[in-house]
């Protein structure tokens, strides 16, 4: 499945989640992340997150896409998370 991940944690937890999902998903911009994950893969970050995150401060979105990639992206202006392009 395709994701998009957005987060919004305390400053003390940011490095914390935004490595754990690095190790699954590709860094896109400050706060987001996106990939293909696998379903075991995607149930193993989400429990992973939950125990860094304060559920009473913190925030993770995650949208799931049946299709594995949506059809097309479009950055105006810098690009973060690196030159990669996972498309």
């Amino acid at each position: 499945m395709f994701v998009i991940l957005v987060y919004d944690v305390g400053v003390k937890r940011v490095n914390k989640v935004l490595k754990k999902c690095r190790a699954y998903l590709h860094w896109v911009q400050n706060s987001v992340l996106e990939g293909d994950i696998t379903e075991s893969n995607y149930i193993k970050l989400k429990a992973e997150l939950s125990k860094i995150i304060n559920t009473k401060e913190d925030s993770v979105v995650i949208y799931t896409f049946r299709l594995p990639r949506y059809n097309s992206r479009e950055t105006l202006g810098i690009k973060k998370g690196g030159e990669e392009n996972i498309f």
